[in-house]
């Protein structure tokens, strides 16, 4: 098989416009008594998915929760085959996150404000993010994501989470998937707070650019000092998709009081080797999941660089000033090779 590049938004087009689909196998809930089966905290493409289809199987299992929403259900007379299954559903456990992940959080912590709206990406460092919000004083918190997660529980049953600030959507949790453990599927079953879309809808940079003081975190594996930002690719190598980071942060510059911010880790260990995530240009066959033109916020456990309105000397100045101090010479020196850095820049 080959990589499929695209913008996760985009996704239901693609299989209503593009992608010729003969079957599709969709684990569902039970039949309720309107004679439609509910797709679960999966709904992101399903539906387009099943209108594109020849034929349609069904996994009929008791343990999917049923989520509320839009386009969250198929009805049987659209059903050609259903096979029945009785097994829990997949758990994903939270990664736990280390101190430097703590230290990114803290840092990410105190740009949030009573009111704001969050998007949480994957990883240890969102759920960071995630328990540290639940336990602070924050209050009347949103939430507009693509993927719900076990933190987004903890800060809803704190306290955290009204919705009451929201512009659209108001009071409602929404999101599109949801991957954790027993507690999250609990707790998303039948819940009329939470609202599950599909993803041309949550992850439409329009759509998020209505929501005041939207507040999107996610990660990286790389940067370089342009402000291209290197989601999915080790190298040539893909290792994940380019998911929705970019809607986000598209989203987040639309929103009025709105901020993006992209988290990493200021280096990596390799071989017994440290290298660092700041690099002078990114290593050749990267991805660029974002590129500089949009590029938001970065954040390392050294601080925030702010890459809106800066121009490619400034960037270099701001990524390099929350780079591990080990590796400023050696960037310096990059930035100097590549022309991007000035005399005048702080040494």
């Amino acid at each position: 098989c080959s990589y499929l590049p695209m913008v996760y938004h985009e996704l239901p087009e693609y299989y209503r416009n593009y992608i010729d689909v003969d079957v599709v196998m969709i684990p569902v809930t039970p039949l309720d008594k309107h004679g439609f089966f509910n797709f679960g905290p999966q709904v992101s493409h399903t539906t387009a998915m099943c209108e594109a289809a020849k034929t349609i199987i069904l996994e009929v299992n008791p343990n999917i929760p049923r989520c509320l929403g839009l386009e969250e259900a198929i009805h049987i007379s659209k059903v050609d085959y259903i096979v029945e299954a009785d097994y829990p559903v997949a758990e994903i456990p939270a990664v736990r996150p280390n101190d430097i992940d703590k230290k990114i959080a803290s840092i990410i912590i105190g740009q949030l404000e009573d009111g704001c709206c969050l998007q949480l990406g994957i990883g240890s460092m969102p759920n960071a993010v995630g328990d540290m919000i639940a336990d602070s004083d924050l209050k009347d918190l949103g939430i507009h994501t693509e993927m719900f997660v076990d933190s987004m529980v903890d800060m809803v049953e704190k306290g955290r989470i009204t919705g009451a600030k929201k512009n659209i959507d108001k009071y409602k949790i929404v999101a599109t998937i949801a991957l954790g453990t027993k507690k999250t599927y609990d707790f998303i079953n039948d819940n009329p707070m939470c609202t599950f879309l599909p993803v041309n809808y949550t992850n439409d940079p329009c759509v998020i650019g209505q929501l005041d003081k939207f507040i999107s975190i996610n990660s990286c594996i790389d940067v370089d000092l342009f402000g291209q930002i290197n989601s999915e690719s080790s190298g040539k190598r893909q290792i994940s998709g380019t998911g929705g980071a970019i809607c986000f942060a598209q989203g987040a510059f639309r929103s009025k009081g709105g901020k993006g911010f992209i988290c990493m880790t200021s280096t990596y260990s390799n071989g017994g080797k440290t290298f660092s995530r700041i690099r002078p240009t990114l290593e050749p066959g990267s991805a660029v999941t974002i590129h500089r033109g949009i590029a938001p916020s970065v954040v390392t456990e050294y601080g925030i660089a702010n890459l809106k309105g800066k121009a490619l000397w400034q960037r270099a100045e701001a990524l390099i000033s929350i780079a591990h101090p080990d590796f400023h010479e050696d960037l310096i020196k990059g930035a100097q090779k590549i022309g991007i850095w000035r005399k005048s820049n702080k040494r």
